[in-house]
C-alpha cells in the first residue's frame, strides 16, 4: 500500500471528522438548554421565557443543519475511503450506525420541524414534549456513534471467523455496554453541554456589555451559569472515569498521555510538565505530583501503570503469537476442515491483528525477522509529544471552565450581572475555548489508538480503499472548499441572528436599534 494514500486517507477523514465535531457539541448542549428554558416558560407562563427559548432555538437550528450536512459526508467515507475496514468489521461497526440512523436521527429529524413551526399550533406542554424529544434524539445519536467508536477503541463482543475471513458479532450486549464506549459517551456529552453553556454565557455577556436586551441576557446568563457549572464539574469527574477505563483497556494510550516510557513504582505520579524525548525514550524536565496518576488510573495505592517500553515487549510477544495464527489462517483458506490448523488458531487467534502489523515490512508476516518484529512492536507507540501536550491543554481548559462558571454562578446569584465588566469581557473571549478542548480530546482519542483502525484487530494502513493520490487530493481539496464555504455561511448566519437579537420586529420592546443605556459599573 502506498504510504501517501494511507496518509491522505487519514488526513481527509480527520479533517471531515474534526470539522463535523465543531457542530455536534453545540447541538448536544443547546438541545437540553432549550428544554430547561422552555420548562421555565411552561411553569411560569412568562412570555420572556418563550422569547428566550425561541432565540436560542434559532441558533440551534443553524447549527443543527450544518451538523447534519457534514455528518452525512463523514459516514459515507467508510464506504469510499475505508472499504476494507467496512468489509472486515462491517458486521459489528455497521450495526450501531444503522440503529443511529433508524432510531435516533429519525427521531430528532421528525420532531425538529414541529419544534420550530409548532409554537402556535401546539399547547405549551405538548411543545415542551416535542423539544424534549428533539434533545433526546440528538443525544441518542451521539450514544450510538460513540458505541461504534468505542468498539474501535476496545473491540469486545466479536471474534474473527476463519470461515468468512471477517470479524463477526458474538455478543451484541458486550458491544452495547462496552466500558470504553459508555465512558466516552458521558464525557463527550458533558463536554457538549459545557460548549453550549459557554456560547450562551458569552453572547449574553456581549449583550450586557452593549446594554442590549438586558432582561433576556440576564436570564440566559443565569441558566448558562448553573448548567455550565454542573456540566464542567461532570466533565472533570467523567474524564477521571475515562482515565480509569484506559488502565484496563488501552494501556498504551494512557502511557503515551503521561509520556511514561517505563513502569514506575506504585503509586505512579502525575506528570504536570515534561519534554518527551523520542530518541532516548525519556521525559526530560519532569514535574510530577506524587501518587495522583496511580490513584486516578488504578483506584489504589499498589496498582501499577505500565510504561511504553514494557508494553512494547508485550506487543512483541503478541506479534509472535499472531504469526502462528496467520499461518493457521493460510492453511484454513486452502483446507477449511483442517482441525490442526483450527486448534492452532483457537489458541492464537486473538493475536492475529498484531501479526498484520508486520505487513508494513514484509508481504508474508510468518516470514518476518526478529528485527522486523521489534520494529512492528514499536509501531504500537503513538505520537507521544502530541498526546502529552494535547491532553494537558485540554485538561487546563477544563479547569478554566470550572472557574469561569463558578464565577458566573456567584455573580448571577448575587444579581451582579452588570457589575463585573471584566468578567463579561472574559466570558466573550472564552467562547472558543471549549471547542479547542474538544478537538484536542478527539486528537488524543484517535491518535492514541494508532497504529490501529480497530485496536489490536486491524492496522490502519490495511483498512483503506484502493485509491490514487490524485483522487484523494481532489476530494480533500473539494471538501476543504465546501466546508470552508459552509463555515462562512454558518458564522454569518449566527452573527446576523445575534445582531438581530432575541425579539421579532413586531414584538421588540426596545428602540429599533435595540440599544438601551448600559447599567454603570459600581465602584
Amino acid at each position: 500500500m502506498d504510504p501517501g494514500v494511507i496518509d491522505l486517507s487519514r488526513l481527509q477523514f480527520a479533517a471531515t471528522a474534526l470539522y463535523h465535531f465543531l457542530f455536534v457539541p453545540l447541538t448536544l448542549g443547546l438541545s437540553f438548554m432549550l428544554v430547561i428554558m422552555e420548562s421555565v416558560y411552561v411553569m411560569t407562563n412568562r412570555p420572556i421565557w418563550r422569547t428566550i427559548t425561541r432565540f436560542w432555538g434559532r441558533i440551534f437550528a443553524i447549527n443543527f443543519v450544518l451538523g447534519v450536512a457534514t455528518g452525512l459526508t463523514m459516514e459515507f467515507q467508510f464506504g469510499t475511503n475505508w472499504s476494507y475496514f467496512s468489509h472486515y468489521v462491517g458486521d459489528i461497526f455497521g450495526a450501531p450506525l444503522a440503529i443511529e440512523g433508524l432510531m435516533a436521527f429519525f427521531l430528532e429529524a421528525t420532531f425538529v420541524g414541529i419544534m420550530f413551526f409548532g409554537w402556535d399550533r401546539l399547547s405549551k406542554l405538548a411543545h415542551l414534549g416535542v423539544t424534549f424529544l428533539v434533545a433526546l434524539g440528538t443525544n441518542l445519536s451521539a450514544l450510538w456513534i460513540l458505541i461504534a467508536n468505542g468498539w474501535m477503541q476496545h473491540p469486545v463482543g466479536a471474534t474473527f471467523n476463519p470461515d468468512t475471513m471477517r470479524m463477526e458479532v458474538t455478543d451484541f450486549g458486550a458491544v452495547l455496554f462496552n466500558p470504553v464506549a459508555q465512558a466516552k459517551f458521558v464525557h463527550t456529552v458533558s463536554a457538549g453541554y459545557v460548549c453550549a453553556s459557554v456560547v450562551v454565557l458569552g453572547i449574553s455577556a456581549y449583550y450586557l456589555l452593549r446594554g442590549k436586551w438586558v432582561n433576556v441576557a440576564k436570564r440566559s446568563m443565569t441558566v448558562a451559569a448553573a448548567f455550565g457549572l454542573a456540566s464542567s464539574l461532570s466533565v472533570v469527574v467523567l474524564g477521571d472515569e475515562s482515565g480509569y477505563a484506559l488502565t484496563d483497556n488501552q494501556k498504551m494510550k494512557l502511557a503515551a498521555i503521561e509520556a511514561a516510557w517505563h513502569t514506575a513504582p506504585s503509586p505512579a505520579g502525575l506528570t504536570v510538565f515534561g519534554v518527551p524525548d523520542l530518541k532516548t525514550h525519556e521525559t526530560r524536565y519532569e514535574v510530577k505530583i506524587p501518587w495522583v496518576l496511580g490513584l486516578i488510573a488504578t483506584r489504589s495505592l499498589d496498582g501499577a501503570v505500565s510504561g511504553m517500553s514494557e508494553l512494547v515487549l508485550k506487543a512483541q510477544e503478541r506479534i509472535v503469537s499472531g504469526q502462528s495464527a496467520y499461518r493457521a489462517v493460510q492453511v484454513l483458506k486452502k483446507d477449511p476442515q483442517n482441525m490442526a490448523a483450527r486448534e492452532v488458531f483457537a489458541r492464537h487467534g486473538r493475536d492475529l491483528g498484531y501479526a498484520m502489523l508486520l505487513k508494513r515490512y514484509v508481504e508474508d508476516p510468518s516470514t518476518a525477522t526478529p528485527e522486523q518484529v521489534r520494529r512492528a512492536a514499536w509501531d504500537t507507540v503513538p505520537n507521544v509529544p502530541v498526546m502529552f501536550w494535547s491532553f494537558r491543554v485540554m485538561a487546563a481548559i477544563g479547569f478554566l471552565m470550572i472557574a469561569l462558571f463558578a464565577t458566573a454562578f456567584l455573580l448571577c446569584s448575587l444579581r451582579k450581572h452588570m457589575d463585573a465588566k471584566w468578567f463579561l469581557r472574559l466570558a466573550v473571549f472564552a467562547i472558543p475555548l471549549p471547542w479547542i478542548a474538544i478537538e484536542l480530546g478527539w486528537l488524543v482519542a484517535e491518535l492514541g489508538r494508532q497504529p490501529w483502525a480497530i485496536d489490536g484487530v486491524l492496522p490502519t494502513f490495511l483498512a483503506t480503499s484502493t485509491l490514487s493520490r490524485a483522487e484523494l487530493w481532489t476530494t480533500l481539496i473539494g471538501f476543504t472548499l465546501l466546508y470552508g464555504t459552509l463555515a462562512v455561511i454558518e458564522v454569518r448566519l449566527i452573527l446576523a441572528t445575534i445582531r438581530h437579537g432575541p425579539y421579532e420586529h413586531s414584538e421588540d420592546p426596545q428602540p429599533s436599534h435595540g440599544d438601551i443605556p448600559a447599567v454603570p459599573v459600581t465602584a
